[in-house]
């Protein structure tokens, strides 16, 4: 399913993997979590628990791109790279 679809069921969880600098320079998004890439793989159970789709961004994409590569490898099928937070940002407001 295209990842505006996904926004558009309302049923997904944001997960912006930025260092937590990051957010107070650049913004945040309201309603997403915020796990930075290096806290993932101690915090995989919290995310496995969330129900839905789980759409990660970060400042480019790159690091979204590799919390998915993690979760697909880990049996996930539901998640999905949102890319970087301005791209994250405009998908929303398409929605």
């Amino acid at each position: 399913m295209p990842l505006i679809e996904v926004l558009q069921s309302g049923n997904y969880h944001l997960i912006d993997v930025r260092e937590a600098m990051e957010l107070e320079m650049d913004g945040h998004i309201d309603g997403a979590q915020n796990i930075p890439l290096g806290e993932l793989e101690n915090r995989k159970q919290e995310i496995l628990n969330l129900s839905g789709t789980k759409i990660f961004f970060c400042r480019s994409g790159n690091r979204s791109g590799k919390a998915v590569e993690y979760f697909k490898s880990q049996g996930m099928t539901d998640v999905y790279n949102g890319g970087g937070y301005n791209d994250m940002k405009e998908q929303l407001e398409r929605c």
